[in-house]
């Protein structure tokens, strides 16, 4: 085969490359598209944009700030929560505050002890779940102080999440006595 008739072949040719190359590009192109549609997510997790709420007015809520609880005592917890959507879990985490540390979910000026070193310090931390589909739950509980903890300072804090992953913190300052 001379050069002039390999140069006829591959301009004859050229048009089924394109045509192959168009429809190997259009075929790509379709799975590309049927990947991106098959990662929408048209749960109702997508559209839950909102944080979820831990309401501390009306019900007797429980503890509030600078609120006094003895060792060996019930420390009653009842909060209502709440979700435009759906509810997830929740979680009660009560520790010391005896180097003053600060959570910023409070404006309350709580009189504090002087800070110390912790010897026997109260620390206590539970999940909680919530069951499915509830868009308002009361959170009640009664937790046990024990009788061996220091005395002084602590944050009580309940963190709730919704079912979509948002997250709420109410941090309150309460101190422990003898």
């Amino acid at each position: 085969m001379n050069n002039n008739s390999k140069g006829l072949q591959a301009f004859l040719l050229a048009p089924l490359t394109n045509q192959k190359n168009m429809a190997r590009n259009t075929i790509y192109s379709l799975l590309l598209l049927c990947t991106l549609s098959a990662c929408n997510d048209s749960d109702d997790d997508a559209k839950d944009m909102t944080y979820p709420q831990i309401l501390s007015e009306g019900l007797d809520v429980t503890p509030v700030d600078c609120q006094q609880f003895s060792r060996g005592e019930i420390l009653p917890v009842c909060f209502q929560l709440s979700d435009d959507i759906e509810l997830g879990s929740y979680n009660i985490e009560i520790h010391n505050n005896f180097d003053h540390h600060t959570h910023s979910t409070s404006s309350a000026d709580c009189p504090m002890d002087p800070q110390k070193q912790p010897e026997h310090p109260w620390v206590y931390n539970q999940d909680f779940s919530i069951p499915n589909g509830l868009q308002t739950f009361n959170a009640k509980h009664e937790i046990a102080i024990p009788t061996d903890i220091d005395p002084g300072d602590y944050h009580f804090m309940i963190r709730l999440t919704d079912h979509a992953g948002w997250q709420q913190l109410h941090a309150v300052a309460i101190k422990i006595i003898d």
